[in-house]
């Protein structure tokens, strides 16, 4: 198996449009302010945690595809130029960077516009809106933008999906397909979606943004993180609880050591988080929960894990660090990070990488 290396990160999140903003919340530690969401037709509102506007006006609103487009692709073409900026694209035209786009809910806000407008009045319902509800608009806002990019996908799922995302961009990266790959996840909100969540998880608050890791086969633009395994995929259903599978990616991950993360997904609800935390219980070593601080961002969530993750090896703050994704209603995946012998940091990798399951 080939090496795998992180040569480029970004994020969007209540916590602000960088990954610096990112790990700042996760670093301080406390939850994010709430802010009330207005529900249709009920005085009193839901709860949410809402991506701030930009402290400037992104340059890349002026392109033609993006002055119309929906606050997700903004979210995810903000991470993508993030993630991307060491690579300097403009100055390699022939460079081929591909794209999966991970969601589960996906375009809401414009697919609500489009279809309430439908129902009030079909004759006048602006086509305009109409390509803004499809899955596959942030992948393809991203790919016009910069130009070249011979492959763009977009995958749904649960937030485990995200790590389905990544073993697919390195399928890619092996069958020499791409250069280098972004993974991006992202979700946005509104009232219905936070209504949906409430009805399940009276506690859970709905938050949005999202996150990209860019892969790459080479080391000379290793940011000093490796990616070094990814679990099998435990499904859970009938035959199998969430209990079993999740113990079940835990136990394809090494224990815990000295040094090392965890960058887990567990949020407010105890009914949810019980399944991930009797897999993890045995984990005495440094954790972060990101869904604590930012919030219930669906898809968003399982990148925003891996970015918080790879920062904080990049940064030198840990050698190695886990990544723990029970998704909320399909499977269990992990993933382990590892600081590299190349790019960024001189010093070995915790552990030798591993194979990694498409």
């Amino acid at each position: 198996m080939s090496r795998v290396f992180i040569c480029g990160l970004g994020a969007v999140s209540p916590a602000g449009w960088t990954v610096e903003a990112l790990m700042a919340a996760l670093e301080k530690g406390e939850p994010l302010p709430v802010q009330p969401l207005p529900r249709p037709g009920w005085e009193k509102p839901l709860r949410a945690r809402l991506v701030p506007g930009p402290a400037a006006r992104p340059a890349f609103l002026s392109h033609p595809r993006l002055r119309r487009a929906s606050p997700i692709s903004h979210y995810v073409t903000a991470v993508a130029l993030e993630a991307t900026a060491r690579l300097g694209l403009s100055e390699k035209p022939g460079y081929r960077l591909g794209m999966i786009v991970c969601l589960q809910s996906g375009c809401v806000q414009y697919s609500c516009r489009f279809f309430e407008e439908v129902l009030n009045d079909p004759a006048t319902a602006s086509p305009l809106l109409f390509p803004e509800t499809v899955f596959m608009a942030p992948a393809s806002h991203v790919a016009a933008l910069l130009g070249t990019m011979p492959l763009a996908s977009t995958l749904m799922g649960d937030p485990a999906s995200y790590l389905q995302g990544m073993a697919l961009a390195i399928q890619w990266l092996e069958e020499k397909r791409v250069d280098a790959c972004l993974v991006v996840a992202a979700e946005e909100t509104i009232w219905l979606l936070a209504d949906a969540l409430w009805q399940f998880e009276h506690s859970a608050i709905i938050s949005s943004g999202a996150g990209a890791v860019c892969l790459s086969l080479d080391p000379a633009i290793s940011s000093g993180v490796e990616l070094a395994a990814i679990t099998d995929e435990h499904t859970y259903g009938s035959r199998q609880n969430r209990v079993v599978a999740a113990r079940a990616m835990r136990a394809q991950l090494p224990p815990c050591a000295p040094g090392e993360l965890l960058c887990d997904g567990v949020g407010d609800s105890p009914r949810v988080n019980a399944p991930e935390l009797k897999a993890w219980h045995d984990w005495t070593a440094a954790r972060v929960s990101p869904k604590k601080v930012l919030g219930e961002g669906l898809m968003a969530v399982g990148a925003w894990q891996c970015v918080a993750a790879c920062e904080a090896i990049a940064k030198g703050r840990h050698a190695a660090a886990n990544v723990s994704l029970v998704g909320s209603n399909l499977h269990a995946i992990g993933a382990r990070f590892v600081r590299s012998d190349v790019g960024g940091f001189g010093s070995p990798a915790g552990t030798q990488p591993g194979s990694i399951s498409p």
